[in-house]
């Protein structure tokens, strides 16, 4: 892509301050602060779980945003969006909320520690509603960077139902990759859930019993660059990138303790 990617939209599954800080959440602060100052234009998405204090964090609902519904397993989901500054950055973040998927006070596990049973649908909403949310601000993204497990399904919608409409016709997607689910199981049926208009089960390589390792692979496959984004990526998973014959760039320790891997992002962005 070159010089070319003007456009960042950063689909993060943590944001620190409005979750505990943690290695992802920390990338989702800094990393689309550090690339605005480096002269591109973010947007930066995550969900409004309901442990955000959206007073305290000064949430606000944007109404010409809310108001569309998804369907997901022929049930309609009201879509609302909402909205906070991060003041000491000048960013903003949207919020991607509905009431059945995120107003739960827990993240993705419930009280005794059980991945949730609908996180896959979660992770539908969330991916569809980002990109539809995006559309309605007509803002195309040169670049979608997607960190932690509820973005993996993005890549596939964008590559197979939003791949011809005007806004991601440019659009090249960059996968940050950590050990955030790899052993969680998600339900049976998810392939036929993530199934919707010209998404067909061949489409959808998952295997009957998905994993959190499966779905990671699934979002590698519909991406064009990948990130080691922790140290400890499964291998099974990190053999499927290297032989994906993709752009790969490999964790940094240092990098990431002194913050150059903005620059290394930055420049692997224009390899894509």
């Amino acid at each position: 892509m070159g010089d070319s990617a003007k456009r960042v939209l950063f689909v993060n599954s943590e944001i620190f301050p409005y979750l505990p800080e943690s290695d992802i959440s920390r990338i989702g602060r800094y990393l689309p602060q550090g690339i605005q100052e480096r002269k591109k234009e973010i947007r930066s998405f995550m969900p409004r779980y309901g442990c955000i204090n959206e007073r305290k964090n000064q949430l606000h609902e944007v109404i010409r945003l809310s108001g569309m519904n998804i369907i997901i397993n022929d049930v309609d989901r009201p879509l609302v969006i909402k909205v906070a500054s991060i003041s000491a950055a000048r960013m903003q973040v949207y919020f991607i909320d509905n009431e059945d998927y995120f107003h739960r006070k827990q993240i993705y596990r419930d009280e005794n520690g059980n991945f949730f049973e609908d996180n896959g649908e979660r992770a539908i909403f969330f991916a569809r509603g980002v990109l539809e949310t995006v559309k309605k601000l007509r803002w195309a993204p040169d670049i979608i960077h997607c960190h932690g497990w509820i973005s993996h399904i993005l890549p596939l919608y964008l590559k197979k139902s939003y791949k011809d409409d005007p806004i991601f016709a440019e659009s090249r997607i960059v996968l940050s990759l950590y050990n955030d689910i790899r052993d969680e199981r998600f339900p049976d049926n998810l392939k036929e859930r993530i199934a919707a208009g010209n998404i067909h089960a061949d489409d959808i390589s998952l295997p009957e019993h998905p994993t959190g390792i499966d779905v990671a692979e699934l979002a590698a496959r519909y991406s064009d660059g990948i990130i080691m984004g922790s140290p400890d990526v499964d291998d099974r998973l990190r053999d499927f990138c290297a032989k994906s014959g993709k752009p790969v760039l490999e964790y940094n320790d240092a990098a990431v303790n002194d913050g150059s891997y903005i620059d290394d992002y930055d420049r692997f962005y224009s390899l894509v």
